[in-house]
Order: structure tokens, then C-alpha cells, then sequence
């Protein structure tokens, strides 16, 4: 029953979630009781009913759980609270140095202002890999183009026994396009988030595949660039040097690079929409670049539809489509997999991160878990004093 008024944004009433849920009414009627007795649930009038007793729709408790979600980009972070139901209401964007400490310090701080009992959970999208060094231990945190190498992002945060959620921002924007966006039902879908170059992942499910260290979607380092400029990854040739906002900026021989330039690669892609040539052409390059890329991973995976976050929705058009239907395979060309934009755009690392979070909490240990906690006053934690 969580679950559901989470997916659906607490828009049904409860007649329908019961339908969708095949349960007897009065067994729907008991379990939402209990629900709002442990303050997981409230119910309100739908906005229009039928004469006689008001429909009622089940959603967010006042004094019921939250997330907190962080969206660690290139320059800048942001941190927003979430309810179940899955709304996100920011509460503050700062920029940062580049530097690990610089960044992980001042999120830290300001996470420990936040957590309080209706926190269950913090998750932070980063734009990176996210690696397991092995089992047992915290993941690290590689940036390549920011010169990150093995960064503990727990350490630097110390949250405590607060439940962090650690995940690559590529991978979490897929997983919230496939909650709230365009992925919703897609059984194979692929999406590529572009900022400063980009990442992605396969979704088989509704979710993205990790891969065996949790670094799978990768994707802008397979060395697909036809040609040998180095990569900060270590490699050269990768794709991810032709798309994306320093690709963009270094074709029109602007500074790029070390988390700077996503201001005036914006710029750039508003002259090119208002008749720049130069900034047209450079743009129609990018589109090309991550066409040919899109239609190579459509031929190895498969997928029914392809969504772009980020600045994706600016570099569709034609440009894109034509180097993305010549890149496909012959068999694929009469009827290729949509290319389109996400519905969630910018905001998908972040929902992702809020998504990461509610999903270990709406499990049957999650849900005791915060009972425990409200029945004895005491902050939602890892703690395995809890019952299990």
C-alpha cells in the first residue's frame, strides 16, 4: 500500500488502490488504519466526489517520513526534503571549489542541520562512479574530469547511523524517469544524462543495471571518438570528449573542463537556437556525436525507447536523428527505438537520489523500523536494536 501511494504521487483514492491492489475492502480499510496510526499515512476529501460520503485519498502523513536528497554536480550541490509520494521542495543550491573537501564538508554540515526523527535516509547523487572496493566497506567516489581518485564520501559527510544512499547521478536520473518519467512501463529502456560530458544506464525492469563493482553506464568513456585526444579517465578516444558541455565549448575554443563552463556552454546553446553559425555548427557536431553513440549502444542492448536528461533536450533534432538511424544496424532502421527527451530533465539525479532512499525504506524492515522508532522515541537508524 506504501509503495503504491508512493508511485503514484498519493493521487488515488483509496477504491482505486484497492482495485489495483486486489484487496477486500475491509481489509484495505484495516491496513490503512494501522497505517495512519503509525503516522505513514493520512487521507484526505478528494477535490470532487459524489454526493454522500467523501471519497478519500490516501498520501503523506504530516508527521510522516522523509528524505533527504543531494544532487552533487561538477560545480555545484543541492539538497531538497522529500515525502512519500515523491515531492522534492529544494531548500538550497550552493556552488563549490572542485574539491572533495570543499564539496562533501559543507553538504555535510548542512545535512546534520536537516536530520531529524522523520528522516530516514539520505541520498546523494554524484557525478561519478560510485564503486564497492570490497564487500563490507563504504563506497568511493571517482571524478575523473575534477581529479577525484577513491574520495569516502561517508567519512567526509559523517552522518552517523543515518542511512546514506550513495549512487552515480547518470544511474539515478534512469531510475527516476523510470518512476516518474518517460521509462514508466519500459521493460528495456536506455537513458543518457549529458552535463559536463555524460553517463547512463541500461534499465531492465525499471532498474538500471550496476554492473559487478556498481560502475556499469559508463558509457561516454568507451572509446568511441575516432580519435586519440586523451581522456582524464585515463584513456583516450572516449566519447564522452565529444559530447556534452566541455565538448561543446571546446569546438568553439572557449575554456572548459575542471567543473567549470556549464553557465556558458547554456550561452553558447542560446546563440545557436537564436542563429550563431558558429555556435550552430558546434552544436549540430555535439548532436551528431551523441547520435552515432546512441545508436551504437540501441544495436548492442536492445532497448524500446531511448530518453536524454540534462542537456539532451537540447541537443535533439535533426542532427541527432540522422547520425542516430545511420549508426543503427539495417534491422533496426524501419522502425528504431524513440529517441526523446526526459520528462524530468534536470531534476532526475535528484529524484533519483529521493528514490534511492524510499526504496530500502518501503520494505518490511523499513516500515518496523519506523514504527520501533516512533514507539520509542528515538531517530530512525541502522541501529539493529530495531526489530528485523
Amino acid at each position: 500500500m506504501l509503495r503504491a501511494v508512493h508511485d503514484c504521487g498519493g493521487s488515488r483514492t483509496r477504491a482505486q488502490l484497492t482495485r489495483e491492489l486486489d484487496l477486500a475492502r475491509g481489509t484495505a480499510s484495516v491496513l490503512v488504519g494501522e497505517l495512519i496510526e503509525s503516522e505513514l499515512l493520512a487521507e484526505t476529501p478528494a477535490a470532487e466526489h459524489a454526493r454522500g460520503r467523501p471519497t478519500l485519498v490516501p498520501g503523506p502523513h504530516p508527521r510522516g517520513p522523509q528524505a533527504l536528497a543531494v544532487d552533487l554536480r561538477e560545480d555545484e550541490w543541492e539538497i531538497a526534503v522529500c515525502e512519500l509520494g515523491g515531492r522534492a521542495t529544494t531548500l538550497e543550491v550552493r556552488p563549490h571549489d572542485g574539491t572533495p573537501e570543499g564539496a562533501f564538508l559543507p553538504i555535510g554540515a548542512a545535512l546534520r542541520a536537516l536530520v531529524g526523527p522523520r528522516t530516514v535516509g539520505v541520498g546523494v547523487a554524484v557525478a561519478g562512479p560510485v564503486r564497492q572496493a570490497a564487500p563490507g566497506e563504504d563506497p568511493l567516489v571517482d571524478i575523473a574530469h575534477l581529479r577525484w581518485r577513491d574520495v569516502p564520501v561517508g567519512e567526509l559527510l559523517s552522518l552517523g547511523a543515518v542511512p546514506l544512499h550513495l549512487g552515480n547521478d547518470a544511474r539515478l536520473a534512469a531510475l527516476a524517469e523510470a518512476r516518474r518519467g518517460q521509462m514508466r512501463g519500459v521493460e528495456v529502456g536506455l537513458h543518457l544524462h549529458i552535463a559536463f560530458d555524460l553517463g547512463g544506464s541500461l534499465l531492465v525492469g525499471g532498474r538500471p543495471l550496476t554492473g559487478a563493482s556498481g560502475t556499469a553506464g559508463e558509457f561516454g568513456h568507451m572509446p568511441m571518438a575516432g580519435d586519440d585526444e586523451p581522456c582524464l579517465c585515463g584513456t583516450s578516444g572516449c566519447w564522452g570528449v565529444q559530447v556534452g558541455s566541455n565538448a561543446l565549448l571546446r569546438r568553439l575554443g572557449l575554456p572548459y573542463g575542471g567543473g567549470k563552463g556549464r553557465a556558458e556552454a547554456g550561452r553558447m546553446l542560446a546563440r545557436a537556437r537564436s542563429g550563431d553559425r558558429a555556435a550552430a555548427e558546434a552544436l549540430h557536431a555535439v548532436a551528431r556525436a551523441l547520435g552515432k553513440g546512441a545508436g551504437a549502444l540501441v544495436n548492442a542492448h536492445d532497448p524500446a525507447l531511448v530518453t536524454l536528461s540534462g542537456f539532451g533536450e537540447d541537443l535533439l533534432g535533426e542532427s541527432l536523428r540522422e547520425a542516430y538511424v545511420a549508426a543503427l544496424m539495417e534491422m533496426r532502421r524501419p522502425a528504431p527505438p524513440p529517441v526523446v527527451a526526459s520528462a524530468l530533465g534536470w531534476r532526475g539525479p535528484l529524484l533519483g537520489a529521493m528514490e534511492s532512499v524510499f526504496d530500502a525504506f518501503l520494505t518490511p524492515n523499513g516500515v518496523e523500523r519506523w514504527r520501533h522508532a516512533r514507539m520509542h522515541g528515538v531517530m530512525y537508524t541502522t541501529s539493529a536494536s530495531a526489530p528485523v
